[in-house]
């Protein structure tokens, strides 16, 4: 089964039937969606903002009265960027001249230029810039939430006088004996005692099938049981799970991770101090050098400064994001800001899980092999397909669905936990399962043999169809590559992006489908931490994404520098941990989102020098003394207009 949240739902057992039991937490939903109703939104007041913007714009655009759009403009910008003002000052006063400092400067500057709106639109394209960001971290901490919801809150424990009643899964202690029901989720880790199903835990693991289960094997909370009954030791506390280590994971990736510092932000850094100390210089030395009076020099570094004011390059950064933002989302690409934009061409790694990533998520048959010289393919398939429909198996219904024909009549169906169904068609009985329980008691056939082995080899799930006699016919059930995973691989590497896999399923398996793809690197049979550690370790090679869409891919999501979602089969968590949803589970637009943000990164340099170089021309004549204040007008609002209009042009793309 695919790691995503139709998991879910049914298991499905081995080869029979299952049914579902709710571990719903929708009270918990409704009470905060009920305590979050009394407030107010958070984007309320920008969304105010930005009107009261737009309007100064449109009153200074139609000769307005001119104190009603400086009304506007003052309204615009202490709803979306007071608190921007307020720690832009703080970092002056400190000699942190950071993008706060930077947007400071900015607006003061078109306030005394007389410009009130240009300084409130370039507040609330910023104050825009700032909320995206802000609501990707609000998510980030949404999605550990929802993980600590995979696992049911109650668990069915045997008590003192061997009844069986409800308990909260917090207070088992390990050695408690459990039971979980058909269908439902598994509350703790544990070892079997008693029964045999086939568990879900693509959600923990990864694995594409469900995994038979027996005495003695090992169970993780949060998955999924399938047809039978079971009963089981609890091995750990309910924080002490693999699903709690898989939330303590994603909690410290986010902590950890470095963040990520802005173009603009290292700019700032440069640019802000160099304009203030030449402004310093311009008013300060010629006077003390007798070069002529103070204030002659003082009006002209403020004019020096008033050139320099970077309202320009402050407003051509979140309008070259937000047209790069669109222009992704055109193309079903959800990135969750623009930081991410920036740093998606830098990438030198993606490491990409395997089911429902790579490939469909779904078992598929794929290969039909007829043993019996009797029968022919149709008539074995049409059997199979007879049986398959009566179980809710993954690879009984990959074979039933794969029948396009007509049914047979199925007379005493019955299922055998753990190996498979049988039933009796034409007055003949038949066997559906695995080829160990098919071939079992029966004459052995070398060429039989090795066909499975080499099925199993290729990672492939075998299932047999057997008459009382001999193996009639195996098929081969296997989730299949999607056709655009080989073109995003071939593309990545046409970007110098290398690849790798990082998969819970069988080696068999992930090798099969990472020769067929074409990927660098192969690593399979992996748990959450191992994913975790894995992208940790590539990322000393250079920047570094993941790509995944199940719960057990969270942590690795968390730690990568851009992790990518599958938005359309995707579970919350994985989507609401990311910095980047794909839509349509299209992995080829990572590849155009990697060419996207070289083009934005590159927007944003012309900008800086469309920008610079206009200013610098005037900054020469300010220093020469032929420099004026509408020649500042014309330099700040020249360049702003050069740099929107050059930023516009992503939405192209």
């Amino acid at each position: 089964m695919p790691s995503h949240h139709h998991s879910d739902g049914p298991a499905g057992g081995d080869l029979s039937f299952s049914c579902c039991s709710d571990h719903g937490h929708g009270d918990q939903g409704a009470q905060a969606r009920a305590s979050g109703g009394s407030r107010m939104p958070s984007w309320l007041p920008l969304a105010a903002g930005g009107a009261a913007a737009l309007s100064a714009e449109g009153l200074g655009w139609f000769n307005g009265p001119e104190w009603a759009a400086m009304a506007l403009a003052l309204v615009a910008i202490l709803l979306s960027g007071l608190d921007t003002y307020r720690s832009g000052i703080a970092s002056i006063a400190k000699g942190d001249l950071n993008i706060n400092a930077l947007m400071s400067i900015a607006v003061t500057g078109a306030v005394v230029l007389g410009h009130w709106p240009e300084a409130a639109m370039v507040m609330v394209l910023f104050a825009i810039a700032e909320h995206i960001e802000a609501r990707s971290l609000e998510h980030a901490r949404h999605a550990v939430d929802r993980l600590m919801q995979v696992a049911p809150a109650t668990v069915w424990a045997r008590d003192a006088e061997g009844s069986w009643a409800g308990k909260a899964a917090s207070d088992v202690i390990p050695g408690d004996l459990l039971r979980v029901r058909p269908g439902e989720r598994i509350g703790l880790d544990g070892l079997v005692e008693r029964g045999s199903s086939a568990v879900n835990q693509a959600p923990i693991t990864g694995e594409s099938m469900p995994v038979k289960k027996s005495p003695g094997d090992t169970l993780y909370a949060g998955s999924v049981n399938g047809m039978a009954e079971l009963e089981y030791r609890a091995t750990a506390r309910f924080d002490q799970t693999m699903l709690a280590r898989i939330i303590h994971a994603v909690r410290q990736a986010q902590g950890s991770k470095a963040p990520i510092q802005r173009f603009v932000d290292r700019f700032a850094r440069i640019y802000t101090p160099i304009v203030c100390l030449i402004a310093l210089l311009i008013a300060v030395v010629p006077p003390l050098l007798t070069q002529g009076t103070w204030s002659e020099w003082g009006y002209r570094a403020l004019v020096l400064l008033v050139i320099a004011c970077p309202c320009a390059l402050v407003i051509s950064t979140p309008v070259a994001i937000v047209s790069g933002l669109a222009a992704a989302a055109r193309h079903g690409i959800l990135v969750k800001g623009g930081v991410y934009l920036e740093q998606g061409r830098k990438l030198a790694w993606l490491a990409l899980d395997k089911t429902g990533t790579l490939t469909h998520g779904q078992p598929r048959l794929v290969d039909t092999v007829v043993l019996a010289a009797r029968l022919d393919a149709p008539r074995a398939h049409q059997l199979a397909a007879s049986l398959a429909s009566r179980s809710d198996h993954p690879a009984s219904q990959a074979l039933a669905k794969s029948w396009r024909g007509d049914l047979l009549p199925v007379d005493g169906f019955r299922a055998v936990p753990g190996s498979g169904v049988h039933a009796t068609v034409d007055g003949v009985d038949y066997f559906l399962g695995s080829y160990r329980s098919a071939a079992d008691g029966k004459p052995g056939d070398a060429d039989a043999v090795a066909r499975v082995e080499s099925l199993q080899q290729q990672g492939h799930t075998v299932v047999a169809l057997a008459d009382a006699k001999k193996v009639l016919a195996v098929f081969a059930v296997s989730d299949s590559l999607k056709p655009s995973s080989r073109e995003a691989i071939q593309e990545l590497h046409e970007l110098g992006v290398r690849t790798a896999m990082l998969s819970g399923d069988s080696t068999q398996a992930a090798r099969h489908i990472a020769r067929a793809a074409g990927i660098d690197a192969v690593h399979a049979e992996l748990l959450p931490e191992g994913k975790q550690e894995l992208v940790r370790q590539y990322a000393r090679r250079g920047a570094m994404g993941m790509a995944g869409d199940g719960i057990n891919d969270a942590p690795a999501l968390a730690q990568a520098d851009i992790g990518f979602a599958m938005g359309a089969m995707g579970t919350d968590t994985a989507i609401e941990t990311a910095d980047v949803a794909l839509m349509d589970d299209d992995l080829r637009k990572i590849p155009r989102f990697i060419r996207l943000s070289r083009a934005t990164h590159g927007v944003l340099v012309q900008n800086i020098c469309l920008a610079l170089g206009i200013k610098l021309a005037f900054l020469g004549l300010t220093v020469a003394g032929l420099g004026t204040m509408w020649m500042a007008v014309f330099a700040d609002v020249g360049a702003s207009l050069l740099v929107v209009a050059n930023s516009l042009r992503l939405l192209r793309r």
